[in-house]
């Protein structure tokens, strides 16, 4: 796999180079697939695109286009206490952030938490590809992939949940609420592990697709210019939620001007319509996008400590 850089990338640490994309520390990359690209898809003609939008070498923002051959890179802590994430990060459908929504995570998580993050960089839509289930085949297959080789990785089976932010968010709900639906054909026996996550967290979340509160952005590359009615409410993840979508955590702004808040309260209506454990924090300032970052000194900054004090108290079901 080649990569286009298209500026450097530099966080005043250890940096690694993976593929050609820049990692800090000792961040592991793992292909999903056993021959790169997933079953039944086709190389694209553009190598992968990693972009840095950042002007401050210690705040990277990277974001990366154009993925052929969907990955995982791994942050793992000194002392793993048994629980994984695996992370989607946003970028509209259009693109996959890196850093703000990825790398940025590692030391509220992984440092502080003692979390595995398994951060996923999944195919887009659009792109010369016509598949709106690639992404959701992707995040499918890293979670059965996390589930299989947890030994290898010192992880419980029973402790493997998903982070999505933005339109990752609408990535992880569609994970949640539809683990159990055929994305893609089964290749090997990583493929007969559940991809059902045993918790959820959804972070300024992309869920609606038909109403006022959509965001234009994604339904378009995800659905079309002129989606049918039927269509967005098939992709409105708060009316496909079903008893066992898994318990939920969920973060948002309410001075969110991208994804309004409208997003989350209606989710976190159809968990409560459902029977589904859930937690719903909605701060005043925040806006979109804030990750970790630009939200010192605001009530939202609170949110990596009170979703680490929920997964903490999660209690789930052993998955087979």
């Amino acid at each position: 796999m080649a990569f286009l850089v298209v500026s450097g990338f530099s966080t005043g640490t250890a940096v690694a180079s993976i593929d050609g994309e820049p990692v800090p520390g000792s961040a592991q990359r793992i292909a999903l697939w056993p021959t790169g690209l997933a079953p039944g898809d086709k190389p694209l003609s553009q190598a992968p695109q990693v972009v840095e939008r950042s002007a401050d070498p210690a705040l990277p923002d990277r974001y990366v286009t154009h993925v052929s051959e969907p990955w995982l890179v791994v942050y793992r802590p000194a002392r793993p206490n048994g629980t994984a994430l695996l992370v989607a990060p946003g970028g509209g459908y259009q693109r996959v952030v890196l850093d703000k929504e990825g790398s940025a995570l590692v030391p509220a998580f992984v440092d502080q938490g003692g979390i595995t993050l398994f951060v996923l960089r999944y195919r887009l839509p659009g792109e010369g590809r016509e598949d709106r289930d690639a992404a959701l085949a992707d995040a499918q297959r890293a979670m059965r992939l996390i589930r299989a080789r947890a030994g290898e990785w010192q992880l419980d089976r029973r402790r493997i949940g998903v982070i999505g932010f933005s339109a990752g968010g609408h990535l992880t709900a569609r994970l949640g609420n539809g683990f159990d639906q055929p994305a893609y054909p089964a290749t090997d026996a990583i493929d007969r592990v559940s991809a059902r996550p045993d918790f959820q967290l959804l972070i300024y979340p992309v869920i609606d697709m038909a109403g006022a509160d959509a965001h234009p952005g994604s339904r378009e590359r995800l659905l079309g210019p002129r989606p049918e009615p039927a269509l967005q409410r098939r992709y409105s993840m708060q009316h496909q939620v079903r008893a066992d979508t898994p318990p939920t955590f969920l973060v948002h702004a309410g001075d969110d001007d991208a994804v309004p808040v409208g997003n989350s309260l209606g989710f976190y209506a159809g968990l409560r319509r459902a029977g589904v454990p859930a937690e719903l924090h909605v701060f005043a300032h925040g806006g979109h996008g804030f990750g970790t970052r630009g939200i010192a000194g605001l009530t939202a900054a609170a949110w990596p400590r009170l979703a680490l004090d929920w997964i903490a108290a999660q209690r789930t079901e052993r998955a087979p």
